[in-house]
C-alpha cells in the first residue's frame, strides 16, 4: 500500500468552464470561438508546487482512491470580539456551502496533478473520490489536503 498525503496552501479555486462567444467574420458571417477563462491558474500553481516533492515514477498504474479536503478562510462575520479578542461565534458554520462547487474544485486539482505527472497516468484511474469543503479551524491555513491511496482501497 502506498499513500501520499500533502497540503497545498492557497485560496482554492474551481476549474472555470470554457466560455464561448460569436466572432463576426469579414464576410458578414459569424464563427463560434471558445476560450478558457484561466482564473484558477494561480491556485493550480500552488497545488503543483506542493505536489512536486511527492511525485514518483513507480505506482502510476492501477486504481487510485483520492481524498480532497478543501479548507477556506472564515469571514470576519463568523467572529465576535470578547475583551479585545476574536472568538468564533457559537452559530458559525463548520462547512463551506458557497461557490465554488466541489466538482469544479476537484477538477482543478485533478487536472493539475494529471498534468504534472507522478501520481497516475490518467485521472480515469481514480475509482473513488471524496471531496469536502470546510472552514478553517483555529490556526488552519486555507488550501487543500490531498490524499492519494494507490492500492484501490479506502
Amino acid at each position: 500500500m502506498r499513500m501520499i498525503r500533502f497540503f497545498a496552501q492557497g485560496d482554492p479555486k474551481g476549474q472555470p468552464r470554457p466560455r464561448a462567444f460569436a466572432m463576426r467574420m469579414g464576410n458578414g458571417k459569424y464563427s463560434a470561438r471558445v476560450f478558457d477563462a484561466g482564473t484558477a491558474e494561480g491556485w493550480k500553481s500552488c497545488v503543483a508546487i506542493a505536489a512536486k516533492q511527492h511525485q514518483r515514477d513507480d505506482g502510476l498504474e492501477g486504481p487510485k482512491v483520492v481524498l480532497l479536503d478543501f479548507v477556506f478562510a472564515r469571514p470576519k462575520s463568523h467572529f465576535r470580539s470578547i475583551k479585545g479578542q476574536l472568538r468564533l461565534k457559537n452559530d458559525a458554520p463548520e462547512f463551506y456551502t458557497a461557490k465554488p462547487d466541489v466538482d469544479n474544485l476537484a477538477k482543478a486539482v485533478l487536472d493539475c496533478l494529471t498534468q504534472i505527472g507522478g501520481f497516475w497516468r490518467d485521472d480515469s484511474q481514480i475509482i473513488s473520490l471524496l471531496i469536502m469543503k470546510r472552514y478553517a479551524l483555529d490556526g488552519d491555513k486555507s488550501g487543500c489536503w490531498i490524499v492519494i491511496n494507490d492500492d484501490g482501497m479506502a
